[in-house]
C-alpha cells in the first residue's frame, strides 16, 4: 500500500511539472525545426509547426559561407576565457584577503565592490573609452579581454567572500600546524574546499562575457574582431529582414555546447549557490 501511495506521489508532482517543462523545452524546440526549415516552409507557418517540407542544411552553410561565424566564435571563447581566467586570478585572493586577514572595513569594503557591480554599464564605458585608446586595443576583442573583468570581478569578490566563509578557518590552522605554511594551507585546504565557489564565479564570468553587447558593439567592431552576440545581429538582421533559419543555426550550434559544459559543473554551481546562501 504505501508502494502505491508513492507512486501516485510521484506521478502528481511529474503532471504538475510537466507544462513547465514543457513551456521551457518550446524555444529549444522551435529553434531545432525552424534551423533545418526551408525558407518557404518557414513562412508558410502551416499547423502543425513541423516539417512540410523536406530538411535543409542551407542555414547552417550560409553561416560557414557567407559570414565570418567561425572567426565569431572563436573570438568569443578567447575573450570568455581571458575574462574567466583574469576574474579567478584576481577575484579569489582579494575575497580570501578580506574574509581572513581580519583587513579594517573589509566587510564594508565587499559591500562597497558589489555595489560597483549595480553601476549601469554606460556609465562606466564614457570613462573607460579613452583609456582603451590610449591602449591601442580600440577596434580588437583585446579590449573586452581588458573591460569585462571590471563588471564581473567586483561581484565575483564579493561571491566568493561567502563561499570562503563556508570553509572553517580551523581546517586551515590544522594545515598550518602539520606544516603546510600559509601558502600551502591556501593551495591544499582552502582553494580545493572552494571549488563549489570557484565553479559559480567561473560560469557567472563566462555568462556574462557571452551575453554582453554594448562594450562589444562600440570596442571590437571590426567584422573580424566581433564576437557572436554581434556579429550575429549584425549581419543576419538587415533592416526588416531577418535570417531567421541562419540566426536559429547559429543559436543551436552555440547554445548546445554552453548547455553541456554548464550541465558538467551543474552540480558545483548549485552546491555554490547553496553554501553562499547559508551565509
Amino acid at each position: 500500500m504505501p508502494s502505491h501511495c508513492s507512486l501516485g506521489r510521484h506521478l502528481a508532482i511529474y503532471a504538475g511539472l510537466a507544462p513547465f517543462v514543457l513551456i521551457a523545452l518550446f524555444p529549444v524546440l522551435w529553434m531545432a525545426i525552424t534551423a533545418f526549415k526551408q525558407d518557404q516552409d518557414l513562412y508558410m507557418m502551416r499547423f502543425p509547426l513541423w516539417f512540410h517540407m523536406p530538411p535543409t542544411l542551407k542555414h547552417f552553410r550560409l553561416l560557414f559561407t557567407q559570414t565570418w561565424f567561425g572567426t565569431w566564435v572563436l573570438n568569443t571563447i578567447l575573450v570568455s576565457s581571458g575574462v574567466v581566467g583574469i576574474t579567478l586570478l584576481t577575484a579569489v585572493p582579494a575575497a580570501y584577503a578580506l574574509v581572513r586577514l581580519r583587513l579594517p572595513g573589509a566587510e564594508r569594503t565587499g559591500i562597497a565592490m558589489f555595489l560597483t557591480y549595480l553601476v549601469p554599464p554606460i556609465i562606466l564605458f564614457l570613462p573607460l573609452a579613452p583609456v582603451v585608446g590610449w591602449l591601442g586595443l580600440m577596434d580588437t576583442w583585446w579590449a573586452l579581454v581588458l573591460l569585462y573583468p571590471t563588471l564581473t570581478i567586483p561581484f565575483c569578490t564579493w561571491l566568493m567572500m561567502g563561499f570562503l566563509r563556508s570553509v572553517p578557518r580551523e581546517i586551515e590552522e590544522a594545515a598550518w600546524v602539520d606544516g603546510c605554511g600559509w601558502a600551502g594551507g591556501i593551495l591544499h585546504v582552502v582553494l580545493p574546499l572552494s571549488l563549489p565557489g570557484i565553479a559559480t564565479t567561473a560560469i557567472f564570468a563566462f555568462s556574462l562575457s557571452m551575453q554582453e553587447y554594448l562594450y562589444a558593439v562600440v570596442f571590437s567592431a571590426p567584422v573580424d574582431q566581433k564576437v557572436v552576440t554581434v556579429g550575429l545581429p549584425t549581419m543576419l538582421i538587415r533592416g526588416d529582414i531577418f535570417f531567421w533559419g541562419a540566426l536559429m543555426a547559429a543559436a543551436l550550434l552555440v547554445g548546445i555546447p554552453t548547455a553541456i559544459a554548464f550541465n558538467l559543473v551543474l552540480d558545483r554551481f548549485v552546491e555554490g549557490l547553496t553554501a553562499a546562501a547559508d551565509q
